[in-house]
């Protein structure tokens, strides 16, 4: 069940709505947003249900064991729980491609057989494991005591609005609001326009764009004009940051809603003028994680460049295989890792020197370049549609890209452009830094005419299309 589904929008948030508001305490609403919770990832995970309801119960329990424990005991609860964590996550993300790889190799060498797994990806598994670790680690570390609750536990790991794609919330950021909030009016309201602004993101431009960017993909890779490649990637650049900007637009504001304040997780990344500034920018709440989780505890900067930069690359390789079990997303991790690398030293110089222009422009030509290993269902395919971009393919006529820039995909193709360039215009504040956002001081007469307008246009388009993916989902 997605958030830009007819089943979401005009069944299951108006019950979850109607029933929260219902209840009469506060553990009441907790408990029915739990079961709202449970509900919605058993729409679509019945039978890995148990799988989130088990990290649940080992994280309450062990993250309870680890609060009242001392010295080596205390180490040895905690690296249980870690490990708990990882096995499932390793078992059902990586079993498949591991299985896969050393079938290969044994093949190469002569040997028949092999080990094979074909072992069903769970939804949002991903993210609600970097939840549970975050939250046992911080235990650990004392930063916050341990919940006594397996209610609120339940909540923090399954709350619906983030559950299956982000932002990865960190127990401390909502410890005290699962016990202390209240659903206000203007929260509420604000909540609403986030959800409309993301809703709209995702289903009026990055729909759009996905369907061009799927066909472009789907051709064999030799039969790609320059021209029609680079159509292909930009919308896909395009699509994946409304995509994934607007999904998190919509839990932040669903959290809203509900009186939760989750953290932001983009921050316009395509402004950037540094690989090392779009990683501050771009999925911000999964940067954080590997940096305060792993980064700094394999030692960060401190022991020297060479260790940095092997910290760097470590870093960005889990990164990509995080992503997926895929040796192009390792390849797109450790691409990354090698700019963050090479921009700490002469590159990073280099491009210092350089005009703003064009400090923007090597930003957004890097991070295209390494979507096409994101994109690409493998590695051989990747490497083919990059010698496509570069005019290595056999060419086509070159009226053959006008084929697919019909007037829709036009359209939202410029909107994303200027929606890119301009992101004042999807910016929704309420709090006194956020004062100059135009939808904040636009007149709210003609603010909510606006918002109206592309909830209605982006309800139309969820009744009439059956196109409707989530990229994120997979992973």
């Amino acid at each position: 069940m997605v958030f830009s589904s007819t089943i979401f929008l005009f069944l299951f948030l108006p019950a979850v709505l109607g029933g929260y508001l219902l209840m009469p305490t506060l553990r009441w609403k907790n408990l029915w947003l739990l079961a709202a919770s449970l509900f919605f990832y058993a729409w679509g995970e019945l039978h890995y249900v148990l799988v989130l309801l088990v990290s649940i119960a080992c994280n309450a329990t062990l993250g309870r064991r680890i609060d009242r424990a001392a010295g080596g005991r205390r180490r040895a609860w905690l690296w249980l729980a870690v490990g708990i964590n990882l096995l499932l996550l390793g078992y059902y993300k990586y079993a498949g491609f591991l299985a896969q790889n050393i079938a290969a190799l044994m093949t190469a060498l002569g040997m028949q057989g092999g080990p094979s797994a074909d072992v069903h990806l769970p939804l949002g598994i991903s993210f609600f494991t970097f939840q549970a670790i975050s939250y046992v680690v911080d235990i650990y570390r004392r930063r916050v005591p341990a919940q006594q609750s397996v209610l609120e536990v339940g909540l923090y790991i399954a709350l619906f609005p983030q559950l299956i794609a982000g932002p990865i919330v960190r127990y401390e950021d909502i410890a005290a609001q699962l016990t202390h909030r209240a659903m206000t009016l203007a929260g509420f309201s604000h909540g609403a326009r986030r959800f409309i602004v993301g809703l709209a993101k995702k289903v009026l431009i990055a729909n759009v764009l996905g369907q061009c960017a799927d066909e472009i993909f789907a051709h064999p890779s030799a039969g790609l004009d320059p021209a029609l490649a680079w159509l292909g990637i930009a919308c896909y650049t395009l699509q994946i940051y409304f995509d994934f900007s607007g999904y998190s637009d919509m839990a932040i504001g669903l959290g809203r809603m509900f009186g939760f304040r989750f953290p932001e997780n983009f921050d316009h990344p395509y402004l950037s003028q540094s690989v090392r500034e779009f990683w501050r920018r771009w999925h911000m709440s999964l940067s954080r994680w590997f940096r305060d989780y792993l980064y700094i505890p394999l030692g960060g900067s401190r022991h020297g460049a060479l260790r940095t930069h092997a910290n760097l690359l470590a870093v960005f390789l889990l990164c990509g295989l995080w992503h997926g079990a895929a040796w192009n997303f390792a390849v797109w991790g450790l691409y990354h890792g090698a700019f963050l690398v090479a921009e700490r030293g002469a590159v990073g110089r280099f491009v210092a020197r350089l005009p703003a222009a064009a400090r923007h422009a090597y930003l957004v030509l890097v991070v295209m370049i390494g979507w096409v290993f994101f994109r690409a269902e493998d590695l051989s395919t990747a490497i083919d549609y990059l010698g496509a971009m570069a005019g290595f393919a056999p060419r086509r006529s070159d009226g053959y890209v006008l084929l697919y820039l019909d007037r829709e995909t036009l359209l939202a193709l410029l909107a994303g452009i200027v929606l890119v360039c301009v992101p004042r215009l999807t910016t929704i504040g309420d709090d006194a830094r956020d004062g100059n956002t135009v939808l904040r001081a636009a007149p709210a007469v003609l603010r909510d005419i606006a918002l109206t307008g592309a909830l209605g246009l982006s309800m139309i388009y969820v009744s009439a299309q059956s196109y409707n993916p989530f990229i994120y989902f997979r992973f």
